[in-house]
């Protein structure tokens, strides 16, 4: 027990040494560069308006792609699609799993279970 206490003792006395160097002041650095304020201030404005580079994706090359139909027409779409009353049939709710024609969409008629 006796070497277990000097053991502690001394990694303490180790510690406590290594925390006692620290660095030598060196005063206030003088500025790197020699540009203006202004120009500073451009140069923060341009850099705030390109992409992030830290994005999520921003490195893959993939760039989003303009639509080739208006958003006014992609939202009626969804909206007729949602009201449908036949959006949500299940075959399997119908006899003989197959869903009656006066309900089938208009490319397929009979829509049977797990096809």
């Amino acid at each position: 027990m006796n070497n277990n206490i000097k053991l502690v003792l001394a990694a303490l006395a180790g510690t406590a040494a290594m925390a006692a160097q620290a660095e030598a002041y060196q005063g206030v650095h003088a500025l790197t560069t020699g540009q203006d304020r202004s120009a500073v201030r451009a140069q923060a404005h341009a850099a705030a308006r390109q992409a992030n580079p830290w994005a999520d994706g921003a490195s893959s090359g993939v760039h989003a792609i303009a639509g080739q139909r208006d958003r006014a027409a992609v939202r009626a779409e969804a909206t007729a699609a949602a009201h449908a009353p036949n959006q949500n049939l299940e075959a399997e709710a119908f006899f003989n799993s197959r869903i009656p024609a006066q309900f089938a969409r208009p490319g397929n008629a009979v829509r049977e279970a797990g096809l």
